[in-house]
């Protein structure tokens, strides 16, 4: 049976066509909702109406860069949760990875990268998505149980003292 903590977005972030049809390729086989967003501001809007399991951003972008749409991710109450894999073609000794992690960003991968190896990545945080929707789900259920507990010990006691 599917559920709703089953199926989570993962929004691609990056203004080159060709590198969100890769990543589409590459994330297809898992079966999730793929967002697609061209810029920073695109991808924080995205981010507003809907939760995401992960983002997956591109570092060097015209106008809000990948280091500046990271930071407000981080930033905002709704989504500083979100763990964010950077992507770059840039040079991997470049200090571009200790930028990223210093905001907050969870992976860091250079193009071109291991097709397997991202998809893997992914997958991890697709399943503490899973397991963290799941645990909320639960504890609003005994949040509920304890309620109805409360009212029964309440009624108990009201019908003891009327005795």
């Amino acid at each position: 049976m599917t559920t709703a903590c089953d199926k989570a977005g993962i929004l691609i972030v990056d203004d080159m066509e060709e590198n969100l049809i890769a990543l589409e390729a590459v994330l297809g086989p898992l079966d999730q909702q793929l967002v697609r967003a061209r810029s920073g501001e695109e991808a924080l809007k995205a981010m507003l109406r809907q939760d995401f399991a992960v983002v997956l951003l591109d570092v060097l972008m015209p106008g809000m860069d990948g280091f500046e749409t990271a930071a407000n991710i981080k930033r905002l109450d709704q989504t500083k949760d979100v763990p964010i894999i950077l992507l770059t073609g840039t040079d991997a000794d470049s200090d571009y990875a200790y930028r990223g992690y210093a905001i907050g960003a969870a992976d860091f991968l250079t193009k071109p990268f291991d097709p397997w190896l991202l998809r893997t990545k992914v997958n991890v945080f697709l399943e503490m998505h899973r397991k963290n929707c799941r645990l909320e789900a639960r504890t609003e259920q005994l949040a509920d149980r304890v309620a109805e507990l409360e009212r029964t010990v309440e009624g108990l006691r009201k019908y003891s003292a009327e005795r």
